[in-house]
């Protein structure tokens, strides 16, 4: 039975947010996603989103799925996924390789994947060679600032919020200064004290190295799950420099994209855990290359999700089948992130939302992605 792709619809939402938040690169006033919507001969529909970065415009990798993309697309097998991902990617290297081409790809390729569960009737986590779990740890990442500085005390309440919610691991938000993060980690820490709550800390990149490694030796007590984004991204060696001198692991690579730019990560000892996010770093196929270099180098992979709901599925399929980086009866599995920033493109841009039961998010074993896309919260917030 042939099948062909027939159509691919991108769709840019936005929504203003009432209460505008900051991250150490800036003042997040609206929620975007870049959602891909591609159709086949045979009426089955795959989803698929390009992870808008930062501050990325969703405009940026919308234009490169319908200029360059699209084209290379139309009429071809949904199911020659890896085929498509190299002639995507072969056609773009010479403009491409990083950042809104590599999210567009990302955005196509889950897309496919999605279409390809449907085919064969099969979750995604089944053709990438089954699920090593069945449940996800979620971990909230939150403690985003609304004033800037001096909001230690919110925080901490924010962090009692969390663990309410059923999160016993939580991801801080730092990069505002010094002093600012300590004092913030010290309120959050104090609070939380006997809960049995793992923390893990971002500074998105906000540091030099020096201050980076103040930030690590200050906080080195806290028994971090991980140390994220300490540097800037295209400063490997400052990654390097402050694995070698702090105890926590170094976490990164959420600005990075597909196995060649993880391979200079792995070479030069950069990370602990890698993080790639499959909305941006080439999507499910370049993730499954990543997955398995990481590996021969011992590193850990634990992927960044900050997108709409369906990158949250793709995520969840992804992490299900991801094996342990060091094997042991007791060995760490990888967690799901769960931003709790507002953002009204993932409870409401699903019929079912995804949902934390007993601690735990459940893996879907449904065909494709497992999710029933909620088409009139694309009515409400399409742009384009």
């Amino acid at each position: 039975m042939s099948i062909i792709i027939k159509d691919i619809i991108v769709h840019i939402i936005k929504s203003k947010l009432e209460i505008p938040f900051a991250f150490s690169q800036g003042w997040v006033n609206q929620r975007s996603a870049t959602l891909v919507e591609i159709q086949t001969s045979d009426g089955l529909t795959g989803w698929g989103e390009a992870f808008c970065q930062g501050l990325e415009p969703p405009e940026i990798s919308a234009t490169v799925i319908d200029v360059a993309l699209k084209p290379l697309l139309l009429n071809q097998s949904p199911l020659d996924i890896e085929v498509l991902w190299h002639k995507m990617y072969n056609m773009t290297r010479d403009y491409g390789r990083k950042g809104s081409v590599i999210s567009a790809i990302s955005a196509i390729d889950i897309a496919l994947w999605d279409i390809a569960g449907q085919f064969y009737n099969q979750p995604i986590y089944q053709l990438l060679g089954g699920a090593f779990r069945k449940k996800i740890k979620p971990y909230a990442t939150g403690f985003y600032r609304i004033k800037g500085k001096g909001e230690a005390k919110r925080l901490s309440d924010e962090a009692i919020t969390h663990y309410e919610n059923g999160f016993d691991h939580m991801k801080v938000k730092l990069g505002f200064g010094l002093q600012d993060d300590i004092e913030c980690m010290k309120s959050i820490n104090e609070i939380l004290e006997g809960k049995n709550v793992t923390l893990m800390i971002d500074t998105n990149h906000a540091y030099g190295r020096s201050e980076a490694l103040y930030l690590g030796h200050a906080l080195k007590e806290y028994n971090l799950r991980w140390y994220e984004e300490p540097v800037v991204p295209e400063d490997i060696s400052g990654y390097a420099e402050l694995r070698s001198k702090l105890k926590m692991p170094i976490a990164g690579g959420e600005n990075e994209h597909t196995l060649f730019g993880y391979r200079s990560l792995f070479e030069n000892g950069a990370v602990d855990i890698a993080q790639p996010d499959i909305g941006s770093c080439g999507g499910i196929t370049s993730a499954k290359h990543i997955i398995a270099l990481a590996h021969s180098f011992g590193v850990e992979v634990n992927p960044h999700v900050w997108g709409s709901a369906i990158a949250q599925a793709a995520s969840i399929q992804v992490i299900a089948a991801i094996p342990t980086t060091h094997h042991s009866i007791f060995a760490k599995s990888p967690i799901l992130e769960y931003d709790q920033s507002s953002h009204p493109f993932r409870r409401d841009l699903l019929n079912k939302p995804i949902e934390l039961e007993d601690g735990f998010v459940n893996v879907s074993s449904k065909p494709g992605l497992g999710i029933d896309v909620n088409i009139s919260t694309i009515k409400k917030y399409k742009t384009n």
